[in-house]
């Protein structure tokens, strides 16, 4: 069998790398986590809920001549592959792989938090809080590979606990009930990058004064719907 040039090797790890990567955070009315979005082979975009359910799959189409995503995913026509009625109860019927992109889940011996959820995404392992955490926190996904989450504890402002603290490195932070009542609850900045909204002050306005409804932080994509 003949080697395969460096070059060559040196690609394919890559891709086994970055495969399955985290791609994109999601959050309604720039407010509250939707989903998070994992990129498998040939573009497919997987949207994963913060509780560890698969909820779409496609590819993400973008308009020719400006910044605008269509709201819905492009359907796949590869193969997907479902587990069989034969497995565990928790499992039965769940996706079992999309493309080369595989699926594990946790089975129903698991903690009441974690059984059924999705334990592997390919190569990568999902862990989630569970109920001796605090109750804001139980049951949301905790970590995806070395990428780590974690949310506002039960005892923070009402506008924002509950809601996504950090995604790795990078602070998720929110206005809160003493804000303008039109940004209450809104993202206010992740990371290093700030939005600001218009508030009631400005007569006719509103929605996202400065900043992007589609923003690169790092290697991740948030997106504000």
């Amino acid at each position: 069998m003949k080697k395969l040039p460096l070059s060559i090797f040196a690609l394919l790890v890559a891709t086994v790398l970055t495969a399955q990567q985290l791609e994109q955070v999601s959050f309604a009315n720039a407010s509250t986590l939707t989903s998070f979005g994992f990129i498998a082979d040939r573009n497919v975009l997987i949207r994963i809920s913060p509780e560890g359910k698969i909820m779409e799959w496609g590819i993400e189409v973008k308009a020719d001549r400006a910044e605008y995503y269509a709201p819905q995913l492009q359907p796949y026509m590869g193969r997907v592959e479902y587990f069989t009625d034969d497995i565990d109860p928790a499992i039965k019927g769940k996706v079992k792989s999309i493309g080369t992109c595989n699926f594990t889940y946790y089975g129903s011996s698991e903690i009441a938090s974690k059984a059924g959820k999705i334990r592997t995404i390919g190569y990568q392992a999902v862990d989630y809080f569970t109920n001796f955490d605090n109750a804001a926190q139980d049951g949301k996904m905790k970590s995806v590979g070395t990428t780590t989450f974690d949310y506002y504890s039960s005892f923070e402002n009402e506008m924002f606990k509950g809601k996504l603290k950090s995604v790795a490195n990078n602070a998720v932070t929110y206005h809160s009930s003493f804000d303008d009542k039109l940004i209450r609850g809104r993202l206010k900045s992740i990371g290093s990058t700030n939005f600001q909204w218009y508030t009631s002050l400005d007569i006719g306005r509103s929605g996202l004064k400065s900043g992007s409804y589609r923003q690169r932080i790092g290697n991740i994509t948030y997106i504000l719907l």
